[in-house]
């Protein structure tokens, strides 16, 4: 990263209060989104959005299920659990599509996931699918991680920030993980930013032990 954006980077999560270590590591390459079950879901799942040139209705669609995924403990319940039948798990989810007002593309799709017994591949397809979609809008996807969810305008804030340092507008991929305690993880092609506190304690013990 050049330094004057570093810094800026670092003045941005200095005035949200947010103590860290900065560390950059290379994220391994693992041959792209269809080398995963989930991304092979989403190429397919994009390619007929794209076709039918609904990309923007299923991506509404999918912001919908995402968020309520993030809302429901039993929609997480449904989508995670191995025990229940495809069928009732099909029926479920098309009622959910009903009660979201999903798309007919996505509302399939769903349908399709609950027979092949990938249902709890839902959340990593989403996150898949926005990829695509933002690399076929011509943004680089950036994965944030933070403790707890960030507001909208420290989103946009991060967006700007990133897209000076890459130059091409940036989607945020936006992920909770309370265990890394505080800060954020931001991936961004073949760079991690680590400014979570966890990363901070762990080498302060690694430190403590030389």
């Amino acid at each position: 990263m050049g330094g004057a954006r570093f810094f800026a980077v670092c003045a941005l999560f200095d005035a949200w209060g947010i103590s860290f270590v900065w560390s950059f590591g290379r994220v391994e390459n693992s041959g792209g989104i269809q080398a995963s079950l989930a991304g092979r879901y989403a190429s397919a799942l994009f390619g007929l959005a794209r076709d039918e040139r609904q990309i923007d209705a299923v991506s509404r669609s999918l912001d919908s299920l995402r968020q309520a995924l993030s809302e429901s403990p039993d929609f997480r319940l449904l989508a995670a659990s191995p025990l229940i039948d495809r069928n009732d798990a099909g029926k479920a989810l098309a009622a959910i599509a009903d009660q979201l007002k999903l798309d007919p593309i996505t509302a399939n799709f769903l349908g399709v996931l609950a027979q092949n017994g990938r249902k709890n591949e839902l959340l990593a397809v989403i996150r898949a699918f926005n990829r695509l979609a933002a690399s076929h809008r011509g943004e680089t996807t950036a994965e944030v991680t933070s403790a707890r969810p960030l507001s909208d305008d420290q989103v946009a804030a991060l967006r700007q920030q990133l897209k000076a340092r890459v130059g091409r507008d940036v989607a945020i991929d936006a992920a909770v993980d309370p265990s890394i305690l505080g800060g954020l993880v931001v991936k961004l092609g073949s760079q991690m930013i680590d400014a979570s506190i966890r990363t901070k304690l762990n080498r302060l013990a690694l430190a403590m032990k030389g």
